[in-house]
C-alpha cells in the first residue's frame, strides 16, 4: 500500500494521536500517586494532631426541597461531638419547603443543639445564584463570625466539625475547604456509581495535583471552614450571587488578594442519588461546562488527563493495522493505568469501598472523557426548574 495513500495517512494520525495522549495520561497518574501520597501523609499528621481549637461557630445550611437519603445527612450535623458553643442554621426559599419541614422534624430530636430555621424567599432577578441567596439571609442571622457551610447532599461523621474548624486557627486563613467521596447510595445504578466515583477520583485527582504543584486557589463548596469577613473581602453575596461556581470565584478572589486558601485532609462523603443515566449525564455535564468557564486553560488541558479512550484508539489502530494483540495489550496498559490511579486516590482518602470504586473506574473515565467534549458545546442548562445560560466569564443568568 502506498504510503501516501488516505488509510495510511488516517492511521499513522491515529497512532500518533493514541501516543500523545497515552504518555500525558501516564504522567498525569504519576504525579496523581505522587500527590494522593503527599495528601495521605498530611493527612495522617493533621489526625494525629490534639484538636484544642473550639471558637464558637455557626453552621450556614441553605436547602431546596428534599431527596432519598437527606434524612440521615441532616441527623449527621445534630450529632456531632463539639466541646464549644455551634448553631446550625437552615435557610429555604419558602416556609412550606420539603427540605425545611425535614430539618425542622429533625431538629425536634435533638433538643440540645442550638438551631434557626430561615426563609428568604425568590432570589432578586440579577441575582442568579439561589444557593448564595440563601447564604447571605444565614450571613445576617449568624450569630458567630466564624462559618462552617455546607451543602443539602453532604454526610459526616461527628469530628466533622471540629477537624474543620481547627484550620480557622491561623488568622492569615480565609478559608478551607475539603475533597469529598463521592456515594451512592445502595443498590444504585450503574450510572450513579460512575458518577460517584468520578466525585472522588476524578475531581480529588485534580485537586491533590493542583495543590502539590501552586497551592490552593480555589475552594470546593461542598463545605467550607471560612469567615464573616472573607465573603466581605470578595465583594459580598451580590457579587458571588452572579456566579454558578460561586465556591470557585470566593477561593479564587480571596486567594488572589493574599487571603489564605487551603485544601483541608479532613474527608466528607456527598451523597449521590439513584438517577436514570440521561438525568446523570446531564447534570456531571452541567458542572463540566461551569469548569470549563470557570478556569478554561486548565479544562481545555485536562483533555489530555484521561487514558483509556485512548487505550481504544490504540485498540483501533492495532485492529487496523494487524496488530490486534499490541492494540489490546495498549488498550489494558491504559486501563490498569487507571486502577492505579484511583487506587492511590481513594486509599489516600481512607475510603473503605475503594476496591470496587478502582474496579469501575476505567469506565467513568471514559464517560468523563464523552463530558469532556460535550462540555465545549452548548451554554444553556436546566437546574431546579429553569433553563439558565453559563457566560464566558462564568457568570450565570436566568432564561425568560
Amino acid at each position: 500500500m502506498p504510503s501516501s495513500t488516505p488509510m495510511h495517512i488516517f492511521l499513522k494520525v491515529l497512532f500518533y494521536v493514541a501516543v500523545v495522549g497515552s504518555a500525558t495520561s501516564t504522567i498525569y497518574c504519576g504525579m496523581v500517586v505522587v500527590a494522593a501520597w503527599r495528601f495521605g501523609l498530611r493527612r495522617h499528621n493533621e489526625l494525629a494532631e490534639p484538636a484544642t481549637f473550639t471558637p464558637p461557630v455557626s453552621v450556614l445550611k441553605p436547602l431546596h426541597g428534599t431527596e432519598p437519603g437527606m434524612e440521615r445527612n441532616l441527623e449527621t450535623f445534630f450529632e456531632q461531638q463539639y466541646p464549644g458553643d455551634f448553631e446550625l442554621l437552615f435557610c429555604a426559599r419558602q416556609e412550606s419547603d420539603e427540605g425545611l419541614q425535614l430539618a425542622r422534624r429533625v431538629a425536634e430530636r435533638y433538643p440540645q443543639v442550638s438551631a434557626q430555621f430561615l426563609t428568604c424567599g425568590e432570589p432578586m432577578p440579577e441575582f442568579h445564584n439561589a444557593k448564595v441567596y440563601s447564604l447571605a439571609k444565614l450571613d445576617s442571622a449568624a450569630k458567630n463570625d466564624d462559618y462552617v457551610t455546607s451543602d443539602a447532599d453532604v454526610r459526616v461523621e461527628p469530628d466533622y466539625l471540629l477537624r474543620m474548624v481547627q484550620y480557622l486557627r491561623d488568622p492569615n486563613l480565609g478559608l478551607a475547604s475539603c475533597l469529598y467521596l463521592g456515594t451512592a447510595h445502595p443498590n444504585s445504578t450503574l450510572s450513579s456509581q460512575l458518577d460517584a466515583v468520578g466525585k472522588s477520583v476524578e475531581m480529588a485527582s485534580g485537586v491533590m495535583v493542583a495543590d502539590m504543584i501552586e497551592g490552593t486557589k480555589f475552594a470546593l463548596g461542598a463545605t467550607m471552614a471560612t469567615r464573616r469577613k472573607s465573603f466581605q473581602i470578595v465583594g459580598g453575596f451580590d457579587k458571588l450571587g452572579q456566579f454558578y461556581a460561586d465556591d470557585f470565584v470566593l477561593g479564587q478572589q480571596l486567594a488572589s488578594r493574599g487571603v489564605g486558601v487551603k485544601m483541608a485532609t479532613h474527608v466528607i462523603r456527598l451523597m449521590v442519588q439513584n438517577s436514570p443515566f440521561s438525568l446523570s449525564f446531564k447534570n456531571q455535564l452541567r458542572w463540566m461546562q461551569s469548569t470549563r468557564r470557570s478556569r478554561p486553560l486548565g479544562h481545555l488541558g485536562s483533555g489530555l488527563t484521561f487514558a483509556v479512550p485512548f487505550g481504544l484508539l490504540g485498540l483501533l489502530w492495532g485492529l487496523l493495522n494487524g496488530h490486534a494483540a499490541l492494540g489490546l495489550l495498549w488498550l489494558m496498559a491504559t486501563i490498569l493505568n487507571r486502577w492505579v490511579q484511583a487506587g492511590a486516590v481513594l486509599t489516600s482518602m481512607g475510603d473503605a469501598d475503594w476496591k470496587h470504586g478502582t474496579l469501575i473506574y476505567p469506565l467513568r473515565d471514559l464517560l468523563g472523557f464523552l463530558l469532556w467534549v460535550g462540555s465545549y458545546y452548548g451554554s444553556d442548562f436546566y437546574y431546579r426548574g429553569k433553563i439558565y445560560k453559563l457566560k464566558s466569564d462564568g457568570r450565570v443568568e436566568a432564561i425568560e
